[in-house]
C-alpha cells in the first residue's frame, strides 16, 4: 500500500557500502524500518543522506508491504527544517541521545499519534530556544506518559519514590530512591520546558538522568543504556 505520512528519523544504519537501513517513527503506522539503496550516491537526489540525521522530521511517501520486512521510500522531503539543532553542539548531542533512547524504547508497529505530536512539538521548541540544559530530562519523563509508565503522583508528598511500581511511598524499599533522589525527582516532575534551566546543578542533573535511565530499565523489557550517555555527560559537565 502507498502511504503518505510524517516521520521522525530514529536511527540510520549503514548497510554495505552505499545503502542505509533507516528506522522511523511514523505518524500513521508507528515504528517502521526502510531500506535506502545507494543513499550515498549523488544520483539518488530524492533520498539524500542528510535527510536521515537523528530526529529529522520528514514528510514521506512510502510503499508499506507490512510483512515484517524492510519497507521502501518513494519520495522524501524535510517537513520543517531545523535552524539550530544540527549545528549547535549541545542540541545535536541531546538529539543524538534522545534518538538512541527512543530506539531502545519504542518497539511496536502501532501508531501513537499523541507521542508523535508531542515529539514534533518538543523538537521545534528545542530548535527555537537556547536555555536547554534540562530539556532531555523533561522530555524523557514526559515520554513515559505515552509509553504507559508515568509516575503516579497522587502521593507525591511521601518521602520515597519506588521505581518498580512508579509510586511515592512512606517507606524505603530495595527499589526505592533515597529521600534526596526522590526530592530531585519531584523537582523534575514540576518542570516544564520554559522553567528556569538553572533548577538543577550539574551533579544534580546527572543524578536525575541516571534515575530516568534506571526508571526506563525497570519498565521496558530489553532496554539498553545509550552509548551516547557519556558524550552527553561530557558536553553538559
Amino acid at each position: 500500500m502507498l502511504v503518505k505520512t510524517k516521520a521522525i528519523v530514529i536511527s540510520a544504519l549503514k548497510f554495505q557500502e552505499k545503502s542505509l537501513i533507516v528506522k522511523c517513527f511514523t505518524l500513521s503506522h508507528g515504528l517502521k524500518s526502510y531500506f535506502v539503496r545507494d543513499a550515498f550516491s549523488s544520483r539518488k537526489s530524492n533520498q539524500k543522506i542528510a535527510y536521515f540525521q537523528p530526529l529529522t522530521i520528514l514528510e514521506i511517501e512510502a510503499v508499506h508491504k507490512n510483512k515484517g520486512t524492510l519497507e521502501n521510500f518513494k519520495e522524501i522531503k524535510i517537513d520543517s527544517p531545523f535552524h539550530s539543532i544540527h549545528s549547535d553542539i549541545y542540541k545535536s548531542t541531546i538529539v543524538m541521545f534522545i534518538s538512541e533512547m527512543l530506539h531502545h524504547s519504542i518497539h511496536e508497529e502501532e501508531k501513537n499519534e499523541q507521542l508523535f505530536t508531542f515529539l514534533e512539538t518538543a523538537l521545534h521548541w528545542l530548535d527555537n530556544h537556547d536555555e536547554i540544559a534540562n530539556f532531555h530530562l523533561i522530555l524523557l519523563l514526559e515520554i513515559t506518559k505515552y509509553l504507559g509508565f508515568y509516575p503516579d503522583i497522587s502521593d507525591i508528598d511521601m518521602p520515597f519514590f519506588e521505581m518498580n511500581e512508579g509510586v511515592f511511598t512512606p517507606f524505603h524499599a530495595i527499589s526505592s530512591l533515597t529521600e534526596h533522589e526522590s526530592n530531585l525527582f519531584k523537582k523534575l516532575i514540576d518542570l516544564k520546558f520554559d522553567t528556569n534551566q538553572k533548577t538543577f546543578h550539574v551533579i544534580e542533573r546527572q543524578i536525575v538522568l541516571r534515575i530516568l535511565i534506571d526508571y526506563y530499565s525497570f519498565h521496558l523489557d530489553g532496554f539498553k543504556k545509550p552509548k551516547s550517555l557519556d558524550v552527553l555527560k561530557e558536553v553538559f559537565s
